[in-house]
C-alpha cells in the first residue's frame, strides 16, 4: 500500500510533558496533538501501548490486546515530589499511580457501558484473570502460580474469579477508561488530519495474557517453560546479539486453525491506529531461534516462518493492510520479495547511511513507497551518533567511526554543525513518501536522551521532553521545512 508524502514525529505518549512524572493521555496529549499540526505535521507514531512488565519495557507487554493503565490521565494526581521533568522515574511512579488510579476507579460505576465495553473484547476477560491472579500470587510470572490457575482448570478458575471479583471488575473500569481516553486523543488527531502509527511486535512476552490463555500457539514445556526463544544473532547493535526471551510460534498449529490469533491480534491494531509498522518483519520469513535456556543469542539456528501464508490470510479477513515493513538488519532477497508481494513499505534508517556499505539507506538510492527515520527508539539520538568516537563501541571501531564521519561531511556538504537538522533536511527533501522524525532529533539531544539501547538490562524508556524545550523557533523551523518539500 502506498502512503501520500508526509512528515511524522516518533514519541511514544510516556514522553510527553505533564505533572504525573509520566507522560498520558490528558490536556498535554491534545495540546501536542496541536503542536503536531503547527509543525506542519501529519503522522504520529508511538511504540507499543500495551500494559508493560518486564523493565518497563513497551515490547515486553502483559498483553498484546489491553492498554497500558500508566497512560490513563488521572484528573488532579499529581506524582511524588522531586522527580525530573526529563524522565520517567519507574520505580517512583508507577506505586504512585496505580494507588491514585485504583482510587479514582473505585469511584466510578460498573455501569451498562462499561459492561457492554466489556461483552465486545473476547480477550478482555482472560487479560483481566490473568493481571488479578499475577497480584494474588505476588506478582511471579504465570509458570510459577499454583497448579490450577496455572494450567487453566476450569473449576480452579471458576473459584479465583469469584474470589477476585473486585480486581478484575476494577481491571475491568481500568480498560474502558483507557480505550474511551485514547479514542478521544485518536478523534483530536483527525480533526487536525494527524494520522496515529501503531507498533505491532511480532512476538509477545512470556509473561503475557496471550501465552497463559493460548499456551498450545506456542513452543513451550508442560510446565509452560520456554523450548526455545525468540531474538536475533549478532549484529550492529551487539556482538553476542539480542536474547529477547519471548516464546516462539507454533506456526504449524497456527496455520492449521487459520491464523486465528494474528488476525485478532492485526484487527484490535487496526482499530486503534490508521498505520501500523509491523516489528521485525523478517521474523515472518525466517526467524532466528534460540533454546530455551541459552544465556546469548549466539548459539541459534535460522527457521522458516509462515510466509506469504499468514499474510493472504489476514488479507483475506482484514483488507488491504496499512503496514510498514521493520525491514532492518540481515535482510535476504527472501524477504524483501515477502515484503514487495504485498506492497508493504520497507523502512531506513539515515544514521546507517554513511558506513561504506553497499545499502538502500544512502539517499539517493531511496524509492518513494520507503519510510525513513533519522533513527528509531533503538538508536542512539542523532547528537549522540554524530558526537561518538567508536570508543566501547563493541560492534564499531574508531577508525571505521572517523571514516564514517568523513563520507557524511562530504556526501551531506555539512561541517557538522547542527547534525539533526543536516539529517531532517534531507530526509524530508528525499524522495521518500514518509519521513519520521524522533523527537529527540527536533530538540538536537545527545546520547543522554536515548530511548533505548538494545541489550541494556536496565535505564531505557525513560525519555521525556518539556514544553520549554519546544520553542517557537523549532516549531517554525520545522513547519518551513515540510512546507518547503511539500510533506
Amino acid at each position: 500500500m502506498s502512503f501520500a508524502r508526509a512528515a511524522g514525529l516518533l514519541l511514544h505518549p510516556t514522553s510527553l510533558p505533564g505533572y504525573g512524572g509520566i507522560g498520558d493521555f490528558g490536556p498535554d496529549a491534545h495540546r501536542f496533538v496541536q503542536w503536531l499540526a503547527d509543525a506542519g505535521l501529519k503522522i504520529w507514531q508511538v511504540l507499543p501501548l500495551g500494559p508493560t512488565g518486564y523493565g518497563d519495557s513497551p515490547y515486553q507487554c502483559f498483553s498484546a490486546f489491553a492498554g497500558n493503565p500508566l497512560l490513563i490521565h488521572v484528573p488532579g494526581y499529581l506524582a511524588p515530589a522531586g522527580l525530573s521533568d526529563h524522565t520517567v522515574d519507574f520505580g517512583a511512579v508507577i506505586p504512585a499511580k496505580q494507588a491514585a488510579l485504583a482510587a479514582w476507579l473505585d469511584t466510578l460505576p460498573f455501569d451498562h457501558e462499561v459492561q457492554q465495553f466489556v461483552r465486545e473484547r473476547v480477550w478482555l476477560p482472560d487479560y483481566a484473570l490473568f493481571m488479578a491472579l499475577k497480584q494474588a500470587h505476588g506478582g511471579v510470572a504465570w509458570p510459577q502460580w499454583e497448579a490450577g490457575a496455572r494450567e487453566r482448570d476450569a473449576a480452579s478458575l471458576a473459584s479465583w474469579r469469584q474470589q477476585l471479583a473486585p480486581a478484575i471488575e476494577r481491571i475491568y473500569k481500568e480498560q474502558y477508561v483507557f480505550f474511551a481516553q485514547y479514542h478521544a486523543l485518536r478523534h483530536a488527531c483527525r480533526e487536525r488530519g494527524i494520522k496515529l502509527m501503531g507498533d505491532v511486535p511480532i512476538y509477545v512476552a512470556h509473561d503475557s495474557a496471550d501465552v497463559w490463555a493460548n499456551p498450545s500457539q506456542f513452543l513451550l514445556h508442560p510446565d509452560g517453560a520456554l523450548k526455545v526463544q525468540a531474538g536475533v544473532p549478532p549484529d550492529y547493535f551487539s556482538e553476542t546479539g539480542q536474547l529477547w526471551g519471548n516464546p516462539l510460534y507454533d506456526w504449524g498449529r497456527m496455520h492449521a486453525d487459520g491464523y486465528r490469533w494474528w488476525i485478532e491480534r492485526m484487527r484490535a491494531g487496526l482499530q486503534l491506529f490508521d498505520l501500523v509498522r509491523l516489528d521485525h518483519f523478517r521474523g515472518f520469513e525466517a526467524f532466528w531461534e534460540i533454546p530455551g535456556d541459552a544465556p546469548t543469542a549466539v548459539h541459534g539456528r535460522w527457521v522458516k516462518g509462515p510466509g506469504a501464508a499468514l499474510f493472504e490470510a489476514l488479507t483475506a479477513a482484514l483488507g488491504p493492510l496499512p503496514i510498514i515493513a521493520e525491514n532492518l538488519g540481515l535482510i535476504t532477497p527472501e524477504v524483501e520479495s515477502l515484503r514487495e508481494r504485498f506492497g508493504y513499505p520497507g523502512m531506513a534508517i539515515l544514521q546507517f547511511a554513511f558506513d561504506g556499505q553497499d545499502s538502500h539507506f544512502i539517499p539517493h538510492r531511496y524509492v518513494r513507497d520507503l519510510v525513513v527515520y533519522t533513527g528509531t527508539h533503538d538508536n542512539d539520538t542523532t547528537v549522540g551518533w554524530w558526537q561518538s568516537t567508536g570508543e566501547g563501541d563493541s560492534t564499531r571501531s574508531a577508525d571505521a567511526v572517523a571514516r564514517e564521519k568523513t563520507f557524511a561531511r562530504r556526501y551531506l556538504e555539512t561541517d557538522g554543525a547542527e547534525m539533526h537538522w543536516t539529517l531532517i533536511r534531507t530526509m524530508l527533501a528525499s524522495v521518500a513518501n514518509t519521513v519520521l522524525i524522533p523527537m529527540q532529533d527536533v530538540l538536537g539531544l545527545g546520547s543522554e536522551a536515548r530511548m533505548n539501547l538494545p541489550g541494556r538490562q536496565a535505564g531505557n524508556w525513560g525519555f521525556r521532553f518539556t514544553w520549554a524545550q519546544l520553542t517557537p523557533a523549532i516549531t517554525e523551523r520545522l513547519h518551513a521545512l515540510t512546507a518547503t518539500y511539500e510533506r
